[in-house]
Protein backbone atom coordinates (compact mmCIF):
# COMPACT_ATOMS: atom_id res chain seq x y z
CA UNK A 1 0.00 0.00 0.00
CA UNK A 2 1.08 3.04 -1.03
CA UNK A 3 0.21 6.52 1.70
CA UNK A 4 0.44 9.33 1.24
CA UNK A 5 1.11 11.81 3.88
CA UNK A 6 2.01 15.67 5.06
CA UNK A 7 3.88 17.03 8.14
CA UNK A 8 3.48 20.81 7.78
CA UNK A 9 2.63 21.46 4.29
CA UNK A 10 -0.40 20.88 2.37
CA UNK A 11 -0.64 17.91 0.04
CA UNK A 12 0.56 18.65 -3.30
CA UNK A 13 -1.52 18.33 -6.20
CA UNK A 14 -1.04 14.93 -7.39
CA UNK A 15 -3.04 12.06 -8.35
CA UNK A 16 -2.80 9.44 -6.19
CA UNK A 17 -4.06 6.82 -8.18
CA UNK A 18 -1.91 7.44 -11.80
CA UNK A 19 0.91 8.08 -9.19
CA UNK A 20 0.62 4.43 -7.92
CA UNK A 21 0.19 3.29 -11.14
CA UNK A 22 3.21 4.66 -11.88
CA UNK A 23 5.17 3.47 -9.40
CA UNK A 24 3.80 0.29 -9.55
CA UNK A 25 5.18 -0.27 -13.38
CA UNK A 26 8.33 1.75 -12.21
CA UNK A 27 9.21 -0.95 -9.32
CA UNK A 28 8.14 -4.10 -11.27
CA UNK A 29 10.68 -3.14 -14.53
CA UNK A 30 13.15 -3.19 -11.66
CA UNK A 31 11.60 -6.79 -10.65
CA UNK A 32 10.20 -5.54 -7.63
CA UNK A 33 6.44 -5.54 -6.61
CA UNK A 34 5.40 -2.27 -3.69
CA UNK A 35 4.40 -3.33 -0.67
CA UNK A 36 4.35 -1.00 2.23
CA UNK A 37 5.53 3.14 0.98
CA UNK A 38 4.93 5.78 3.00
CA UNK A 39 5.68 9.05 1.34
CA UNK A 40 5.84 12.01 3.90
CA UNK A 41 5.72 15.36 2.39
CA UNK A 42 6.95 18.08 4.42
CA UNK A 43 8.92 21.23 4.83
CA UNK A 44 13.01 22.25 4.80
CA UNK A 45 12.56 22.52 8.81
CA UNK A 46 11.20 19.43 8.90
CA UNK A 47 13.79 17.43 6.11
CA UNK A 48 16.85 19.19 8.21
CA UNK A 49 15.37 17.97 11.48
CA UNK A 50 15.01 14.04 9.68
CA UNK A 51 18.65 14.52 8.10
CA UNK A 52 19.91 15.33 11.74
CA UNK A 53 18.37 12.65 13.76
CA UNK A 54 18.71 9.61 11.45
CA UNK A 55 21.54 10.24 9.07
CA UNK A 56 23.73 13.15 11.06
CA UNK A 57 23.99 15.39 8.47
CA UNK A 58 23.33 18.59 9.01
CA UNK A 59 22.09 20.07 5.30
CA UNK A 60 18.67 20.77 3.37
CA UNK A 61 17.64 17.93 1.04
CA UNK A 62 14.34 17.37 -1.57
CA UNK A 63 14.24 13.17 -0.24
CA UNK A 64 15.64 11.15 2.26
CA UNK A 65 14.49 7.27 1.73
CA UNK A 66 14.42 4.85 4.56
CA UNK A 67 14.75 1.38 3.02
CA UNK A 68 12.80 -1.38 4.84
CA UNK A 69 12.18 -3.57 2.02
CA UNK A 70 12.85 -7.69 2.47
CA UNK A 71 13.35 -9.45 -1.06
CA UNK A 72 11.24 -8.64 -3.90
CA UNK A 73 9.09 -6.21 -1.86
CA UNK A 74 9.58 -2.46 -1.57
CA UNK A 75 9.17 -0.82 1.64
CA UNK A 76 9.81 2.62 2.79
CA UNK A 77 9.24 5.44 4.06
CA UNK A 78 9.98 8.70 1.62
CA UNK A 79 10.48 12.08 3.10
CA UNK A 80 10.20 14.98 0.49
CA UNK A 81 10.69 18.37 1.05
CA UNK A 82 8.15 20.49 -0.96
CA UNK A 83 10.15 23.72 -0.35
CA UNK A 84 13.48 22.35 -1.98
CA UNK A 85 11.42 20.71 -4.72
CA UNK A 86 10.23 24.18 -5.85
CA UNK A 87 13.72 25.51 -4.65
CA UNK A 88 15.27 22.64 -7.16
CA UNK A 89 12.28 23.61 -10.19
CA UNK A 90 13.31 27.36 -9.77
CA UNK A 91 17.25 27.07 -10.00
CA UNK A 92 16.95 24.38 -13.13
CA UNK A 93 14.09 25.80 -14.74
CA UNK A 94 12.02 22.93 -14.84
CA UNK A 95 8.00 22.47 -14.42
CA UNK A 96 7.13 21.67 -10.68
CA UNK A 97 5.06 19.25 -11.48
CA UNK A 98 7.86 17.10 -13.31
CA UNK A 99 10.45 18.17 -10.12
CA UNK A 100 8.09 16.81 -7.96
CA UNK A 101 7.58 13.48 -9.42
CA UNK A 102 11.54 13.46 -10.25
CA UNK A 103 12.17 13.40 -6.77
CA UNK A 104 9.04 11.12 -5.51
CA UNK A 105 10.64 8.52 -8.65
CA UNK A 106 13.96 8.92 -7.02
CA UNK A 107 12.91 7.37 -3.62
CA UNK A 108 11.35 4.10 -5.54
CA UNK A 109 15.13 4.14 -7.66
CA UNK A 110 16.49 3.66 -4.37
CA UNK A 111 14.49 1.45 -3.36
CA UNK A 112 15.03 -0.88 -6.20
CA UNK A 113 19.02 -0.41 -5.58
CA UNK A 114 19.83 2.68 -8.05
CA UNK A 115 22.15 4.79 -6.14
CA UNK A 116 23.84 7.93 -6.98
CA UNK A 117 27.03 8.55 -4.61
CA UNK A 118 29.61 6.90 -5.95
CA UNK A 119 32.03 6.95 -9.52
CA UNK A 120 29.25 7.29 -12.18
CA UNK A 121 26.11 6.51 -10.10
CA UNK A 122 24.69 10.27 -10.36
CA UNK A 123 24.21 9.31 -14.21
CA UNK A 124 22.60 6.02 -13.79
CA UNK A 125 20.25 7.66 -11.29
CA UNK A 126 19.75 10.47 -13.87
CA UNK A 127 18.88 8.06 -16.72
CA UNK A 128 16.33 5.66 -14.67
CA UNK A 129 14.68 8.96 -13.73
CA UNK A 130 14.54 10.05 -17.02
CA UNK A 131 13.03 6.83 -18.55
CA UNK A 132 10.43 6.75 -15.64
CA UNK A 133 9.52 9.93 -16.24
CA UNK A 134 8.95 9.60 -20.04
CA UNK A 135 6.47 6.47 -18.94
CA UNK A 136 5.08 8.82 -16.68
CA UNK A 137 4.32 11.32 -18.81
CA UNK A 138 2.90 8.39 -21.33
CA UNK A 139 0.14 7.19 -18.35
CA UNK A 140 -1.15 10.76 -17.31
CA UNK A 141 -0.58 12.76 -20.93
CA UNK A 142 1.21 15.32 -18.67
CA UNK A 143 3.17 18.01 -20.34
CA UNK A 144 6.56 17.68 -19.33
Amino acid sequence: MISYITDGVKMPAISKRENNKWLHTIAASYGFRIGDIAYIFCNDKKILEVNNQFLHHNYYTDIITFDYSTGKTLHGDIFISLDTVKSNSEQFKTNYDTELHRVIIHGILHLCGINDKGPGEREIMEQAENEALRIWKQQTKSVI
